[in-house]
């Protein structure tokens, strides 16, 4: 008998149904050695990436590499990035976010590609992103920090994906509404790194 407190159908169930049927569409037959979830980017093991035959990476950048209102970066990113690049890793970055010189900034920081406006989850960034790398889905990891938007994206081209915990930020309303169901909250406690970065830049874009 159904629980009248709750309801038949929900747009969270909705979602993680989606999800469900994407991954095992496309990813069924390919088991990967990595974690699919992480607490921060550093914390990946870029010899396990390299085993489970990774050859890209692509990256969100708002809450996975800094935070969306600049307050701080993720620890270490910067210099796993570099380290992976020595290991012959390419990048791409896909962000939606809205800010476009900053977007460019962090790209031209980290050199790494980027689209953005990238209109996450929908798949054409994500197959651009590919044909830039020259390289196949199953070559290629995506780690972001929301399951609607890089998780969903990455199962829809058949990529395998690894979840970040999002940087603290100012949260909107649909992650208020929907919370732990699209994103993992960063631990705390854990280390936090103050951005410097794009605190000068933004004085600068600002003139």
């Amino acid at each position: 008998m159904l629980n009248p407190t709750k309801p038949f159908f929900s747009i969270p169930s909705f979602f993680r149904a989606l999800i469900q049927i994407a991954k095992s569409f496309f990813v069924k037959a390919t088991t990967y050695t990595f974690p699919c979830q992480l607490d921060r980017l550093a914390d990946l093991e870029i010899d396990l990436l390299k085993n489970a035959g990774i050859e890209g990476v692509i990256l969100d950048l708002d809450n996975t590499i800094v935070s969306e209102d600049d307050r701080y970066t993720s620890p270490g990113a910067e210099t796993w990035i570099k380290q992976a690049k020595l290991q012959n890793l390419k990048f791409f970055i896909l962000s939606n976010g809205k800010r476009q010189e900053r977007a460019k900034a962090w790209s031209n920081r980290l050199e790494i590609p980027i689209i953005n406006p990238a209109r996450k989850p929908f798949p054409f960034a994500f197959r651009q992103a590919l044909t830039s790398m020259q390289l196949e889905p199953k070559q290629v990891v995506v780690i972001g920090d929301s399951r609607h938007t890089d998780i969903l994206g990455a199962w829809l081209v058949g990529c395998p994906s690894i979840q970040v915990a999002t940087l603290p930020h100012p949260f909107r309303w649909w992650e208020k509404l929907f919370g732990k169901r699209v994103q993992t909250p960063y631990p705390s406690g854990h280390e936090l790194w103050d951005n410097e970065f794009l605190c000068e830049k933004n004085s600068e874009l600002k003139k």
